[in-house]
């Protein structure tokens, strides 16, 4: 059942993102037209800053999501009911919390965005803060989906949502270039689409709406709270590190440099975002697993995720090199190209933190939050450190140097030995050698594929479109020859041919340890 769910959440969430995608690259067309560069800056920069207003929340939701887990299992209707009271509860004191937060930044902003002509900036700072609380006042029902693995109705729903908004918001810019209304248009339809996905869970499982009667046990309570505090230190350090980067190059740089990155950081995500639908719906199949399941079925399934990871994140990081700059040229032109150097550091970042997704989901839905609960934070003052550093000597790249050495000063050690120590009890030696041996053979695609690609001038959208392809089938055919005999790669392929509807899949080696 684990692997019916994962199939269907995942195809939601790629076919959703196949649509968004599309109409991010006609939105963001028509906004750099329309608006320019400084405007572009300015929505980078303000997600940057509400993603630190975020921090309210400070892993309650988490916490809460990871009890949910066995009580659902076991279908004890009580204990969900006081939890999900719990969450509701929580999430209005964090909506408050981060209304007062979010109003305190506002005298700072003209400190904050330097050498703009950006009109009404507190007006536009209001409404992204409108935009960031309102999740809170619905996305228990929404996450109360996920763990029940029907994140594919929330996709749906959103998928929807995105639709219509970017529609809108490209008419909008296209014909009146009102920035205020194109950011409303978010505020509107989020509302819209919560309120609907509530009335979803309430009907799809009655007992949420039930009169909660007495309070949690001691046990749960007392674990969520020790939880919660872990995650507190952990999500401050994991902002530090991660959402950092525009405020940084704001502050240090330019608003036009910001909105420089944003445009790669939008193709970076764009990239990121379809490989985690395939993981974050995977997340809580992996929750349900590690709850229930022996160690080595849970060490198998973890194999299968860090190849797959490996294949998913090394190929678009290959490919994103290469046609990336060329793909920018031929869009919006040369004068928003940064350097190669800038490019090669973001995209080892995204190969290096896509790599430790399989052994922090793990960690995660294992409960380990107390034993690396600063690590964050030291990843945070080693990264930032060298960060602020080096933007005064090199400029932009130094933002990114900074984050990649906090990187692997820290985490890239931590979570693994912990994962080996607590759930796999197995040597850490064996995630280096495996992690070694999938990077070498990484570096040989990436020169194979960077070669033959070069043959291929990308002067048009079709010979782009060549150029990737030659790179694509390159990468995959090294992989296929390398990995064929590995018992993982004959469990992913069994799922390929379930998701493509083919054959009943019938996992051969890996059968005892299938997440079924």
């Amino acid at each position: 059942m684990r692997v019916k769910n994962s199939i269907i959440n995942i195809t939601a969430g790629i076919g959703n993102q196949l649509v968004i995608t599309l109409l991010s690259f006609v939105s963001r067309t028509v906004f750099i037209n329309r608006l320019g560069i400084e405007y572009l800056g300015v929505n980078g920069l303000f997600t940057n800053i509400l993603s630190m207003l975020t921090l309210a929340e400070a892993g309650i939701g988490t916490s809460i999501m990871y009890s949910l887990y066995k009580p659902v299992a076991e279908n004890d209707y009580e204990k969900i009911g006081r939890l999900m009271r719990l969450y509701r509860r929580a999430y209005l004191v964090i909506a408050l919390v981060v209304t007062l937060l979010g109003l305190s930044v506002m005298p700072f902003l003209n400190v904050i965005v330097k050498d703009h002509s950006v009109e009404h900036l507190h007006l536009i700072y209001l409404i992204f803060l409108l935009n960031t609380l309102t999740p809170y006042l619905f996305s228990y029902k929404n996450s109360f989906l996920s763990v029940n693995q029907k994140n594919y109705i929330v996709t749906v729903a959103f998928s929807v949502t995105s639709i219509i908004s970017t529609c809108l918001k490209i008419g909008i810019l296209y014909y009146t270039s009102n920035y205020i209304l194109f950011l409303i248009v978010d505020s509107v339809l989020t509302i819209t689409t919560s309120i609907l996905l509530t009335v979803v869970a309430n009907r799809k499982y009655p007992y949420l709406k039930q009169k909660v009667i007495g309070r949690l046990d001691a046990g749960t309570r007392n674990g969520i709270v020790k939880n919660v505090k872990a995650i507190i230190i952990q999500n401050i350090g994991s902002y530090l590190v991660l959402e950092t980067e525009s405020i940084l190059i704001s502050t240090f740089v330019s608003l036009k440099a910001v909105g420089l990155y944003s445009n790669y950081k939008m193709l970076i995500d764009i990239a990121r975002t379809f490989i985690n639908q395939v993981f974050i719906n995977l997340y809580h199949s992996v929750g349900n697993l590690v709850s229930s399941e022996s160690t080595e079925k849970v060490y198998s399934v973890y194999k299968v995720m860090l190849l797959l990871s490996f294949w998913l994140y090394s190929l678009l990081a290959i490919l994103l090199y290469i046609v990336l700059a060329p793909f920018i040229t031929l869009w919006i032109g040369e004068k928003f190209l940064m350097s190669s150097g800038v490019l090669a550091i973001l995209l080892l970042l995204f190969f290096e933190r896509g790599m430790r997704n399989p052994i922090t989901t793990v960690k995660t839905t294992a409960g380990i939050f107390q034993e690396d609960r600063f690590v964050p934070l030291a990843q945070a003052a080693v990264g930032l450190g060298i960060s602020i550093l080096l933007v005064r000597q090199i400029g932009i790249a130094g933002v990114f140097v900074g984050s990649m050495v906090g990187a692997l000063a820290m985490p890239f050690w931590t979570t693994p030995y912990l994962v080996y120590k607590k759930v796999f009890h197995r040597p850490i030696s064996e995630h280096y050698r495996l992690y070694a041996y999938f990077t070498i053979i990484g570096v040989g695609a990436f020169f194979a594929a960077y070669s033959a690609s070069g043959l291929v001038h990308a002067n048009s959208f079709p010979l782009l479109i060549i150029k990737g392809a030659v790179a694509f089938i390159i990468v995959n055919l090294i992989y296929v020859l390398l990995f064929h005999r590995r018992d993982e790669f004959a469990y992913l392929q069994g799922i390929a041919k379930t998701l493509l509807g083919k054959v009943t899949v019938r996992f051969g080696p890996l059968k005892k340890t299938e997440v079924d």
